[in-house]
């Protein structure tokens, strides 16, 4: 067997931190021609905190973009067409504090 078909397994190693993960219900995206910036927010008004940034290369960026799609489409198929949110009704622009 050549090695271009044999498959390879990589151990992650992930930390309880990570582990436990954070709830977000914001997303700011930006980019610059050499990445994607993508900041996720938990916005509770008056004010919200950024809870993870995550710099991604274009390539890596579309990537994830099709497999987000990819999956959405495959949680329609089993559990039913999900309603979009509707943005904020007194939707305000964010600003970051460092």
């Amino acid at each position: 067997m050549d090695n271009q078909n044999q498959q390879q397994t990589m151990q992650i190693k992930i930390d309880d931190t990570v582990l436990k993960g954070v709830y977000a219900n914001a997303l700011q995206v930006g980019h610059t021609k050499e990445e994607f910036i993508l900041d996720f927010m938990n916005l509770v008004p008056p004010q919200g905190i950024a809870v993870a940034r995550i710099f991604l290369s274009p390539g890596h960026m579309k990537r994830i973009a099709a497999a987000l799609l990819d999956n959405l489409k495959k949680y329609e198929q089993q559990f039913g067409k999900i309603a979009e949110a509707q943005p904020p009704k007194n939707e305000q622009k964010l600003g970051f504090n460092g």
